[in-house]
């Protein structure tokens, strides 16, 4: 099944990345205009290895964190 893409608001720099959890590909603003910054869950930025999150396992951990 194909996962959908979520990209940056217009205007943004964009990067792709592929989420460290799940595979799934999306586009990360690189600034607070980002799709994670409208994410009420805040998570401390990955270390080592991971990258970003995906919306879904960005919403997934914060709920483990809590």
């Amino acid at each position: 099944m194909t996962k959908p893409k979520e990209f940056p608001l217009p205007g943004a720099t964009a990067r792709r990345v592929v989420c460290s959890r799940c595979g799934t590909e999306f586009g990360c603003g690189l600034s607070k205009n980002c799709w994670c910054a409208e994410e009420t869950a805040k998570l401390p930025m990955p270390t080592g290895a991971e990258d970003c999150l995906c919306r879904e396992c960005l919403r997934k951990a914060a709920g483990a964190a809590s």
